[in-house]
């Protein structure tokens, strides 16, 4: 049932309200998801990365898309339309377990926004998204995203966000390098800030 298609950067792959197409699979590239406001604001609900997946809660309801979907730059996906989809669902059992599974992580996912949104100030969203980014092996690492995307990701203003990097590197935890890239310093403090165990800037 699958087929290839493929994104420029930029290109929109399907718009909030549009009929879902189906499920995609990123190969290469990146997707970012987000929701706009009847007053054009946008938020990015989060960014799809190679071997992650999209637009299946909305494959599986048969509603439309709750949200936009856009190439954030040259991607590659497997399209697995949503008719035939739907059928394999009803013949596969194993496959139906897969996708509750897949459910399971984005409902953690969407729960995990909200807390950050909730419980969180700047400084921690930002710390808890960069020990995030970096995983536990690696001290240095760029900033692939947009910082527009990235700071509406956050629910930050491209400002807010940039001022709290500079608190970060001013603190000592962090250090801004060249091309975008950063050094966590004090992984510890970092940790405990995006916790919200004890203000360390």
């Amino acid at each position: 049932m699958a087929r290839l298609v493929h994104y420029t950067k930029g290109t929109l792959v399907f718009c909030q309200d549009d009929p879902c197409p189906g499920v995609f699979v990123v190969g290469s590239g990146s997707v970012r998801i987000f929701k706009t406001a009847p007053s054009g604001k946008e938020h990015v609900l989060h960014f799809v990365d190679p071997g992650m997946t999209f637009a299946e809660v909305a494959a599986i309801g048969g509603f439309p898309c709750p949200a936009s979907a856009e190439a954030t730059k040259k991607s590659t996906c497997v399209l697995l339309p949503a008719g035939p989809f739907t059928r394999a669902l009803r013949d596969d059992h194993t496959l139906c377990l897969q996708l509750m599974s897949s459910m399971a992580f984005w409902v953690r996912h969407l729960v995990g926004l909200m807390e950050d949104i909730v419980l969180r100030d700047a400084a921690g969203r930002l710390a808890r998204h960069l020990l995030k980014t970096c995983g536990s092996g690696r001290e240095m690492f760029a900033l692939t995203r947009l910082k527009k995307d990235l700071a509406s990701h956050l629910n930050l203003t491209s400002e807010t966000l940039s001022r709290t990097l500079r608190r970060l590197a001013k603190a000592g935890l962090i250090e801004q390098l060249d091309g975008g890239r950063l050094r966590i310093l004090k992984r510890e403090d970092l940790k405990n800030l995006a916790d919200g165990l004890y203000p360390v800037i």
